[in-house]
């Protein structure tokens, strides 16, 4: 398990390491590096999902290791709590973003409208966490839409025993 600690309280993961090998190992390493420590959710759009793992409060991207192989074809879907990686309109373009799903966006799964977002774990505990950041005030910031007028920060971001 992974927790998050945000500006708004802590969300647990749970990670389907079976059915997305290479996108738990890259988002585990990120943690493990501390990657994700004061960064912020960058894009928030409610009924849809939040977007994070990029961006300093400043909202400077932060280099990243390289992409890698899309697993969007592993049987899960994006369901409401469930975290993909976000990508460009390459297919094997993901690398440190990702995003939480705040409904059910079968749109966003293989096979629906294009090879589809890999997802890869979940939120086990803290989702009304996640619903709060889903409600903050929005904006435009430096050509990017949908920011939080008032960062939500990533404080931390760690592994714990389960």
């Amino acid at each position: 398990m992974v927790v998050f600690e945000t500006s708004l309280g802590e969300f647990k993961l749970e990670f389907f390491t079976d059915e997305a090998p290479i996108t738990v190992e890259n988002f585990l390493g990120y943690v493990d590096e501390g990657f994700f420590d004061d960064t912020i959710f960058h894009r928030v759009i409610p009924g849809f999902m939040v977007q994070g793992g990029g961006f300093d409060t400043e909202m400077h991207q932060k280099s990243t290791r390289d992409q890698i192989k899309n697993e969007a074809d592993n049987g899960l879907k994006n369901e409401r709590g469930f975290l993909s990686m976000a990508r460009t309109a390459e297919v094997d373009s993901a690398t440190s973003q990702f995003f939480i799903n705040l409904k059910d966006n079968d749109f966003l799964d293989h096979g629906e409208r294009d090879f589809g977002y890999a997802v890869f774990a979940r939120v086990a505990e803290g989702m009304d966490v996640v619903d709060e950041i889903a409600k903050v005030p929005t904006g435009n910031q430096g050509g990017h839409q949908d920011v939080p007028i008032e960062p939500v920060l990533v404080t931390s971001a760690k592994r714990v025993e389960e």
